[in-house]
């Protein structure tokens, strides 16, 4: 029988991995700005909306805005936003949600300090050891699929880890759709990208969870990211895509993608108040649309290098970024997302540290949910095999990192000391020998051994070693089980898309 708190580990396909949880952040958050900086990043904002605004290109988006009282300019496609809208707006934003999974033990929470990552979404190509770096097919992406559900410390999953490119671009998010239902009882990203698209995810989960239409409204299953074009711009796909989830009551990430020196101010602090006046101004619109709507706060600012003008990612300017990002989050009463992200093209030393860089930062500054949290290489252009289970032992180890230290008359362990006494050992004591299994964090990717029994070993490296986990997971992967009626009645839903009939 288990102590109380024993951590009870399962060995999955004979991996060794922590038992599926939502953690939970006890430490109190980073805040790297002053009360006064952060309340002028906030009004920098709200005067930038008011004053200047945002470009809405999609017609329908700015009559909402105008119904409710932004100042709409339809010629220059101009909204600007008065700042009690804006905060009125706001105020109505669920400060906590559940998000629905195929298998209730697998909803998690967004808000608060709960914390929950996913995997990568939305690269053009994978890599992998085997076979190097390439445009993925579908059965790729469903292999990755199976991985993500094999993998107890991912909440959920990215949106498709890559484009299948054989599949027609105008239905392939369909047979993507039926993948993660079909292969995951996890949660599971849609792709927003027009309203299309973000409709059919609604209907397919719907049908998948056995839900009417009123069922998920109140519970919500998807959670879609929404792009801002940074500077200050919302294109008509992405407002479709806003409209599509609030107007059903799923859980939109409003994620302005503002890249220091490039799309947003040189300085942080300009690059802020940027990302802020267009998370607001796209928080406003879900509300809008929807009152109450969940919704979500999105970080994803970063810098560029300006020798080249590329992407840089894990720097301390996007650390720094994410933590400040944590504290606007905050001050509004929304959750938080921010990401996992490193520059590197291999799964290396750079992409591993980049990414401790960017996961520190983000439970530092409290985000609710790390988004691309496993799988990202290549400045997001790839999807990883091998980064997939590193970065899930990276994951593990954040996780158990947020345990809190158990202090009582158990764990002071006053009778261990005393027998082991002055001078002795404790790996006979009573006291290590019934806890000796779990007492601490058991890696299943880190190798501790000597260096002798390294090398006989094969001296494999963490990319040799990561490269065998991710294939033994596949072959020992278990399909979760689906109901014949649901499996049937999202083909025929499908088989109607692409035939044009619904």
């Amino acid at each position: 029988m288990a102590r109380p708190g024993r951590k009870v580990r399962r060995t999955s396909g004979g991996i060794k991995q922590s038992p599926w949880r939502q953690p939970v952040n006890p430490y109190p958050p980073l805040d790297i700005l002053s009360a006064d900086e952060l309340e002028q990043i906030h009004l920098a904002s709200l005067s930038l909306l008011e004053n200047y605004g945002m470009r809405i290109l999609h017609e329908g988006a700015r009559h909402l805005l105008e119904a409710a009282g932004a100042d709409v300019d339809h010629a220059t496609n101009m909204v600007r936003f008065d700042r009690g809208l804006v905060m009125e707006k706001l105020s109505l934003a669920p400060a906590e949600f559940t998000l629905h999974a195929r298998n209730p033990a697998k909803n998690f929470k967004l808000g608060g300090n709960h914390l929950a990552f996913t995997s990568v979404g939305g690269p053009a190509y994978c890599n992998d050891l085997d076979r190097g770096r390439r445009r993925g097919s579908f059965e790729d992406a469903c292999d990755y699929i199976r991985l993500v559900q094999s993998l107890d410390i991912i909440h959920q999953e990215g949106g498709g880890p890559f484009e299948p490119i054989e599949l027609p671009p105008e239905t392939r998010h369909l047979d993507l759709y039926q993948a993660q239902i079909r292969l995951l009882d996890k949660n599971w990203q849609p792709i927003a990208l027009g309203g299309e698209r973000a409709q059919d995810a609604i209907n397919m989960v719907r049908i998948a969870l056995g839900f009417s239409e009123e069922t998920l409204l109140e519970k919500p299953a998807l959670f879609a990211i929404i792009n801002t074009n940074s500077p200050l711009q919302l294109d008509i796909p992405m407002a479709e895509g806003l409209i599509a989830m609030a107007s059903a009551g799923q859980a939109v990430c409003i994620t302005p993608f503002t890249l220091a020196g490039a799309m947003a101010p040189v300085t942080l602090a300009g690059t802020l108040t940027q990302q802020n006046a267009e998370a607001l101004a796209g928080i406003t619109l879900t509300q809008v649309v929807r009152p109450g709507a969940p919704v979500v706060y999105g970080a994803f600012t970063s810098n560029v290098d300006m020798r080249s003008g590329s992407p840089c990612f894990g720097t301390p300017e996007y650390a720094k970024a994410a933590q400040a990002s944590g504290q606007l989050a905050r001050r509004y009463g929304i959750p938080m997302r921010s990401s996992n992200v490193t520059s590197s093209n291999t799964v290396d030393a750079q992409s591993t540290y980049e990414s401790g860089m960017s996961l520190w930062a983000a439970i530092t500054g409290h985000a609710n949910i790390i988004v691309h949290a496993a799988g990202w290489l290549e400045g997001g252009l790839t999807a990883s095999f091998e980064k997939l289970i590193v970065d899930a032992e990276m994951l593990q180890m954040m996780a158990e990192y947020l345990r809190p230290i158990e202090v009582n008359d158990e764990t002071l362990a006053i009778d261990a000391i005393l027998e082991a006494g002055a001078g002795g050992h404790f790996f006979g004591v009573a006291h290590t020998m019934s806890r000796f299994e779990d007492a601490f964090y058991q890696p299943f990717l880190s190798d501790s051994r000597n260096f002798e029994n390294w090398q006989e070993g094969g001296s494999l490296n963490t990319q040799d070693r990561a490269n065998r986990i991710w294939k033994q997971l596949l072959r020992e992967y278990e399909q979760p089980p689906l109901d014949p009626a649901i499996d049937e009645e999202l083909t025929t839903y499908i088989a109607k898309r692409k035939e044009g009939t619904l």
